[in-house]
């Protein structure tokens, strides 16, 4: 037969534990010298002497040592992937966006874009990746000069991190004129080279933290602020607004827009064959006469910017890298930017293609403007 709990003999030993227990537990809640609770700037703040959190930021090691030389080896952290979250309410969710920009000149206009988007700027991180020209080494000064004013100032205008980045091969195009950039001839071993820009910049500096990815050009000057709450609200994998430039109509005699940004848009089957007649390291090119694909592009499904709705989703089979939001598991999956022939694309359209490869679905915004700098 069962004895009841109360009857049980309760050991001497137990009582003492569980004593010194209330006793420790109620001197640590009311002791007048326990540190406040730490805020979430402290975590920040206290995050660059992390190795891994997020790795984008410098790891100081502590040079503290006992009097015997030992030194505590760094931490073992553990991450759980499964409760990293990128959803429609990214700002709600403290969700962090990683913004990345290969750039080899430096705008004003982009920076002062960039300290305007309304997303807090504690859960932003940029990383950018520059070439070693002689316009690369200036636009590194300029993007210095611009970033130690911003994080010396005022806190909340201050990004969570900043990575720049210096490529270790030479670009195939020393200059960087629209006009010489666009030459046909110059897009594979540009775009290419592009890829690996892209790719030495990503794998850098995606790290176990990071929900979102934007890819964002050094040439686009103007976005809506709230840029990263709107492309998030759709909560795609993969997502991008339309590219615009503004510019004088000699016609009008006024300022007027045009589109930009040829690479999204949706297959055709003229495309498809021509791709099948190709060797194969050939790749095909959007937005040259010599190479008519028949393509839709998003850039042709604007309604105008009077009335139209700037939520409207299409689908695409190819996008392009001017303002590229990524969830962060597309890329962790697998997909980058070939700096080869995939299925004759390569960059941002192949990307697409190895993203759809991976089971995910890329959308497009015909009404959501962007606008790329004029030269």
């Amino acid at each position: 037969m069962a004895v009841s709990r109360s009857l049980r003999r309760t050991s001497p030993i137990s009582i003492i534990l569980a004593a010194m227990l209330a006793i420790g537990f109620f001197l640590f809640i009311f002791d007048p010298m326990a540190p406040p609770p730490v805020t979430a700037q402290q975590r920040q703040d206290d995050a660059a002497t992390h190795p891994l959190s997020p790795p984008t930021k410098p790891f100081l090691k502590n040079q503290a040592q006992r009097a015997d030389g030992y030194q505590a080896p760094p931490p073992v952290v553990h991450y759980s992937l499964n409760d990293l979250t990128s959803s429609e309410a990214a700002a709600e969710h403290g969700e962090r966006i990683l913004i990345l920009t290969p750039m080899s000149r430096f705008y004003q206009g982009y920076w002062d874009n960039l300290e305007k988007l309304s997303y807090p700027h504690e859960l932003i991180s940029l990383g950018f990746i520059l070439p070693k020209t002689k316009e690369g080494n200036a636009a590194t000064t300029a993007l210095q000069e611009a970033v130690a004013k911003t994080q010396s100032g005022p806190i909340d205008a201050r990004f969570a991190s900043v990575s720049i980045l210096r490529q270790d091969f030479e670009p195939p195009i020393l200059s960087q004129e629209e006009h010489e950039r666009h030459k046909m001839e110059n897009q594979k071993l540009r775009r290419e080279s592009m890829s690996r820009a892209r790719n030495s910049l990503l794998f850098t500096t995606l790290g176990p933290s990071t929900s979102w990815v934007l890819w964002l050009d050094a040439d686009i000057i103007e976005t809506p602020p709230t840029l990263l709450e709107d492309l998030t609200s759709h909560d795609k994998a993969v997502i991008v607004p339309n590219c615009f430039q503004r510019y004088f109509n000699e016609d009008t005699q006024m300022m007027d827009v045009r589109p930009y940004d040829f690479n999204s848009w949706q297959d055709s089957d003229v495309a498809l064959n021509l791709a099948e007649k190709m060797e194969p390291d050939q790749i095909l090119l959007e937005g040259y006469a010599d190479m008519a694909t028949y393509r839709s592009l998003m850039a042709y499904m604007a309604e105008g910017l009077e009335g139209s709705d700037p939520h409207n989703e299409v689908q695409l089979d190819g996008v392009g890298g001017t303002a590229l939001l990524v969830k962060a598991e597309v890329h962790r999956d697998g997909a980058m930017f070939p700096a080869f022939p995939f299925y004759h694309l390569v960059e941002t359209e192949g990307f697409a293609k190895m993203a759809r490869r991976l089971g995910y679905t890329c959308w497009g915004l015909p009404d959501y403007y962007v606008y790329h700098y004029n030269e």
